[in-house]
């Protein structure tokens, strides 16, 4: 569904050079939002991204940068503002499990690699790109969690599970704070998402097992994440504030 009234925004996707990154920003770009595909190590995934925007006739940038790093963040959303103009529209999207590591097996490095990648990046790249929204009594973020931050994730996840987790709270206390200056902040979690997560973390075994506990029998789609994340940038969701929308079939209600 095209929002026109997203024409002209701009808008910045951290890990956006595949998946449900990847998905947000070409269905941004679809309703008219110029778009900054930020991305860390898939320089390819990002052109392949910005690529596609084109051909379909929209704006995009691929900009690399470590969103875990407070001084790359601040360049990442100079380079938008230089490019496009100021930030209209942050999502948080970059994250990763990393490795799958059981209890006794985690180290304190690989703990504090995934809470940075998953959590402290949402808090830097909104800390920096709120100031300019304030400015202008006006945008919106939208941070991606996951189920995995409800129900502590499959095998392995202790440190991803807790970092999204934290997402839900860190959702909330900055939608408090920004929305009397016309911010409006919300939170996305996915349920099992067919993305190349998946592929990399997740066994073709454990994949069937995941879906087999979902009641509309199947993994979702980059593209329905996307769909809401759109939705939440829209002036359809205009009095939607500090609320996390559960996107998975039905395997996780509440």
């Amino acid at each position: 569904m095209s929002h026109p009234e997203l024409k002209n925004k701009v808008a910045l996707v951290t890990g956006a050079s595949s998946g449900i990154g990847a998905a947000a920003a070409i269905q941004l770009a679809a309703s008219g939002a110029k778009v900054a595909v930020n991305y860390f190590r898939n320089e390819n995934g990002a052109k392949e991204t910005v690529a596609a925007i084109a051909a379909a006739g929209g704006a995009a940038i691929a900009l690399r940068a470590d969103v875990r790093k407070s001084a790359e963040c601040e360049s990442l959303i100079e380079a938008t503002l230089a490019h496009f103009g100021p930030l209209d529209i942050l999502i948080n999207n970059a994250g990763s499990l990393v490795e799958r590591q059981r209890l006794l097996d985690l180290t304190e490095e690989r703990w504090d690699e995934v809470l940075d990648l998953n959590l402290k990046s949402a808090y830097i790249c909104s800390r920096i790109a709120a100031a300019s929204m304030i400015e202008r009594k006006a945008g919106v973020i939208v941070n991606v969690s996951s189920i995995a931050g409800h129900n502590g994730g499959g095998p392995g996840a202790i440190h991803y599970a807790a970092a999204k987790a934290g997402l839900f709270g860190f959702t909330k206390a900055i939608a408090k704070e920004l929305a009397p200056q016309g911010i409006r902040v919300n939170c996305v979690s996915p349920g099992v998402i067919a993305t190349p997560f998946h592929e990399q973390f997740s066994t073709p075994e454990a994949m069937r097992s995941f879906i087999a506990a979902v009641p509309m029998g199947r993994a979702g789609t980059p593209d329905d994440v996307a769909n809401v994340i759109v939705f939440l940038c829209s002036n359809e969701a205009s009095y939607l504030c500090g609320e996390t929308i559960e996107i998975n079939g039905g395997m996780l209600m509440r």
